[in-house]
């Protein structure tokens, strides 16, 4: 998410209408029949990360303001679900990044990743009501002080009220442990790898969080035992974004391919040689490692999202500028959104078939420029 490395500005810079029974029968949509599903709006500068809230009935977008210094202020943006206009601004203290949404509790955490924090944001107040450090800061050879570890993919279990956020570092990447009543680290769990950590999702039924890591590994920390408990290599290289299949029985797995990822690997990873391009999303079996598909995507899959009651998948191409979107079955692709320039986050209003994606620039937009929300009528 930060732009001064090179993985986080390549990792971080990173639909159907009808009935739930009836999506295998969908032929692919027409480019035309999909482009008259999406409505865009630019929004604020620096957006990365969306959540929808049912309870709120409203789109809460992560701004940054970008860096520079033309950069705008760091704020989580309250969206109309149907226009997009900004309905409250949420003022933060520290610049915003990836989030996740407690919609029980009215609470959306913020990941701050060059502060090595998260905000927490009440959203039926619509404020900011505390911030969680993480990690202090350590003077490094070159006496200064700096974090050690960078922050991107966030998830919450509001039963057993705790906040699990990877710390990725080539060091030795961690998982943060946070208490959400007490809004304290109550852990840090070492072991998720010597290489940047991007993927995270969470596994209720199984007491345990999957991580991946660029090492091409899927790495499972238990949350009961608050230790590594399995890692397996995948043939993923770039293995990034993860989503969960509810019977728990399948992983999917968005491989980017990115050359500027893979010139991070090369020279931060020994003995490092790429074997395979990307452009898909591998569907693997959590427990064993097994890869049970392979699916081509568009150019530069990050963002993954899966609605298993309609058995849809639904997928950012950031280089190419598309969303994508499978059916979960058969892994066939039923249609294509073309939303240029760079697709990042992924988030689904359920009871209405809506999905919203977060929209970066690209090199010849004007620096500064407000980044975009696009809304899909799936």
């Amino acid at each position: 998410m930060h732009p001064r490395t090179l993985f986080r500005s390549a990792a971080l810079a990173l639909a159907i209408s009808l009935t739930v029974g009836a999506p295998s029968a969908f032929a692919a949509e027409t480019a035309a029949t999909a482009a008259a599903n999406v409505v865009r709006k630019p929004v604020a500068q620096g957006l990365y990360e969306l959540a929808f809230s049912p309870t709120q009935n409203a789109v809460f977008v992560a701004s940054s303001g970008g860096f520079g210094d033309d950069a705008g202020p760091s704020q989580v943006l309250r969206l109309n679900p149907e226009t997009l206009v900004v309905e409250k601004a949420i003022p933060l203290e520290r610049k915003a990044f990836g989030v996740v949404l407690d919609d029980a509790h009215n609470r959306l955490y913020v990941g701050n990743t060059v502060d090595t924090s998260v905000t927490v944001v009440d959203t039926a107040q619509n404020k900011a009501i505390g911030i969680v450090q993480l990690m202090e800061k350590k003077v490094g050879k070159d006496g200064k002080a700096a974090y050690t570890h960078d922050l991107r993919e966030l998830v919450v279990d509001p039963v057993n009220n705790r906040l699990y956020v990877t710390g990725h570092s080539g060091e030795g990447s961690v998982l943060f442990v946070v208490d959400t009543q007490s809004l304290k680290l109550i852990n840090t769990i070492p072991g998720l790898g010597n290489a940047k950590a991007p993927g995270l999702v969470f596994d209720a039924a199984n007491k345990r969080v999957l991580t991946s890591n660029l090492l091409g590994e899927v790495v499972t920390v238990g949350t009961e035992t608050a230790k590594v408990e399995q890692r397996f290599k995948v043939t993923a290289e770039q293995p990034m974004n993860l989503a969960l299949d509810p019977t728990g029985k399948r992983l999917f797995v968005t491989d980017q391919g990115l050359e500027m990822i893979r010139k991070y690997q090369g020279t931060s990873i020994p003995g490092f040689v790429s074997k395979h391009p990307g452009k898909r999303v591998l569907v693997l079996d959590p427990k064993t490692g097994k890869e049970l598909a392979s699916i081509p995507t568009d150019a530069g899959p990050l963002g993954l999202l899966l609605d298993a009651p309609r058995k849809r998948l639904y997928v950012t191409n950031r280089e190419a500028g598309t969303v994508t979107a499978y059916d979960s079955d058969s892994y066939k692709q039923v249609a294509t959104y073309a939303v240029p320039t760079h697709p990042n986050s992924l988030a689904l209003d359920a009871k209405n078939n809506v999905l919203y994606v977060t929209i970066k620039n690209g090199d010849k937009d004007e620096k500064g420029s407000e980044e975009s929300v696009a809304r899909i009528a799936l």
